[in-house]
């Protein structure tokens, strides 16, 4: 019964990060919008993605914590009140929208160039390491040692957004490489083409 509530836990945290997601999107698509017009557009979003989203007014405690984290602001106008992303905000939209860009399939041909991507982020700011490891699996990367992650395309954009939204530009390291021993496991990993 424990595998069945850890299971139950990280699908509901999915499924929140999935809707704080979709509010993103749909504010940041339209730049500034209606509160009361998000939530059947966020929801309309989490459809087109699989994602069932049946409790529209999980929307509402969403736009709570978008804005207590400061990514969103409302607005009043004409006596109606508007959602609008912040500065915080469009850098997190930026972050996502990277990220997706890099969990597309591939269809462009690869450069035979890996880009290994060092991170050192002391003990005391485990949940920035906690989150940096998940934001790289989410993307496609491999963890190829404790804090080596490797990634066949250019993803430099994506690193950038991550160091800035995360505030570590120094204890993460990109690098350009063009071979490393023993790759048979990474070709394998990203279906590159074999020497």
């Amino acid at each position: 019964m424990v595998a069945l509530k850890v299971e139950a836990d990280a699908k509901k945290k999915r499924q929140k990060r999935h809707m704080r997601n979709a509010v993103l999107l749909t504010v940041g698509a339209v730049g500034l919008i209606a509160v009361a017009a998000i939530a059947p557009n966020a929801v309309r979003l989490l459809e087109t993605t699989g994602i069932n989203a049946r409790l529209r007014y999980q929307t509402k405690t969403v736009l709570g914590r978008l804005k207590q984290d400061g990514e969103i602001e409302f607005v009043e106008r004409d006596g109606k009140s508007y959602a609008r992303l912040t500065k915080k905000g469009r850098r997190t939209l930026a972050l996502h929208r990277e990220k997706l860009r890099l969990q597309e399939p591939r269809r462009k041909r690869w450069d035979k160039r890996y880009r290994l991507i060092i991170f050192d982020v002391p003990e005391k700011r485990k949940r920035v390491r906690e989150r940096i490891r998940r934001e790289f699996q989410e993307a496609g990367f491999l963890r190829i040692q404790d804090s080596a992650w490797i990634y066949p395309h250019d993803c430099e954009a994506f690193i950038a957004l991550l160091k800035a939204e995360l505030h570590i530009g120094r204890d993460v390291l990109y690098v350009v490489i063009e071979s490393i021993e023993g790759d048979a496991r990474i070709r394998k990993h990203f279906n590159l083409p074999p020497k």
